[in-house]
This record gives structure tokens, C-alpha cells and sequence, in this order.
């Protein structure tokens, strides 16, 4: 016991050379510090293109629903419960992407579940189109009719992104060869 003190060696750093090494307090540290979390090679790619895409177009055609009578007719429910929902979790879904959230995730299969979650969502937003073009009528509620049909316009528009964001999905569920047993085979 008497030989402790001789044995211990403690060092310690400077208050500049830590802050410095996890980006300090600054706002310039900080943003350092997402960047680097982030994926910017997602951002440049076609999936996350389209994903940007729907969260806009989403958000357009829910809130031209949101700011017409839509509570009198029981189709635009659908429709808002739809376009509401689906800007959500594609929101929540670009994040995580963003972020590489499912990379820590591992138990989750990623490529298929954001394949169905992509078809999935096509079909709803297919249902939540037909059910606001059939909705439009001129006669019926004519003050909000522009509001409406650019709605459906937009609609339409979601859909074909969403449709798409699926076909890149499976391509990349599918893969192309990519994984460790097709490549260690000599052929």
C-alpha cells in the first residue's frame, strides 16, 4: 500500500484540446458534428430525390385539402387521414436514412421493409388520388374547386413519385450481386 502513490500517473488536457476534438460549443462545431452523421451521398441519390419530392408534393396536397371544406364530403377524410399519415412516416423514413439510423438497427431488413412501406404507400395514395379526382365538382362546392382539383393534381403527382421511390426500392432489395457469397464465387 505504502508503493500506491508512485504507481498512479494521471494526465489531463487542456480545456481547448478537448473541445476542439468534439467540435466544442461553437455553432460551426456543432454543425461539423451533423455533417458528419449525416449521408450526403443519399441526399444526391434518385431515392432520396423522390423522397424529397413526395414530402413536398405531400405537403402541398394536404394542405390545399386542409384549407377547403373538406369535412363535407367523407372521401377527403381518406384522403387527409392518407396524405397526412404518409408525409409523416416518409418524413421520418428520410431522416433516418439521412441520419444512418438503420445502420444501427441491423435486426430490421431495411431494403424490404422500406420496399413494402414504398408499395404499401403507393396503393394507399393511388385509393387516396381516385377518391379526390372523383370528389371534384365544380357545382358542388365551387368556391374551393381550384383548391380541390390542384389537390388531386398533386395527388397524382405523389403517386407517380411514390410508384417510383418503389421501383427503385425493389431494385435495391433485389440488389445487383452486391453480397459476400455471390462475390467470393469465382465464375
Amino acid at each position: 500500500m505504502a508503493d500506491f502513490p508512485s504507481k498512479v500517473t494521471t494526465e489531463t488536457s487542456s480545456p481547448n484540446s478537448q473541445s476542439s476534438q468534439h467540435g466544442g460549443n461553437s455553432l460551426r462545431g456543432l454543425a461539423a458534428n451533423v455533417t458528419t452523421m449525416m449521408d450526403m451521398t443519399f441526399i444526391r441519390s434518385i431515392p432520396a430525390i423522390l423522397m424529397m419530392a413526395e414530402i413536398f408534393l405531400g405537403l402541398l396536397q394536404w394542405a390545399l385539402i386542409a384549407s377547403a371544406r373538406y369535412t363535407l364530403l367523407p372521401a377527403y377524410g381518406w384522403v387527409m387521414f392518407v396524405a397526412v399519415t404518409l408525409w409523416i412516416l416518409t418524413t421520418i423514413l428520410f431522416f433516418m436514412i439521412l441520419f444512418r439510423t438503420q445502420q444501427k438497427l441491423t435486426a430490421i431488413p431495411w431494403p424490404l421493409t422500406v420496399m413494402v412501406y414504398q408499395g404499401a404507400a403507393t396503393v394507399l395514395y393511388l385509393t387516396a388520388f381516385l377518391a379526390n379526382a372523383a370528389s371534384v365538382h365544380p357545382l358542388f362546392n365551387s368556391y374551393f374547386y381550384g383548391h380541390l382539383a390542384a389537390a388531386a393534381f398533386f395527388g397524382a403527382l405523389v403517386t407517380l413519385a411514390y410508384g417510383a421511390s418503389a421501383f427503385f426500392s425493389y431494385l435495391d432489395w433485389k440488389g445487383d450481386g452486391g453480397n459476400a457469397a455471390t462475390n467470393t464465387v469465382p465464375t
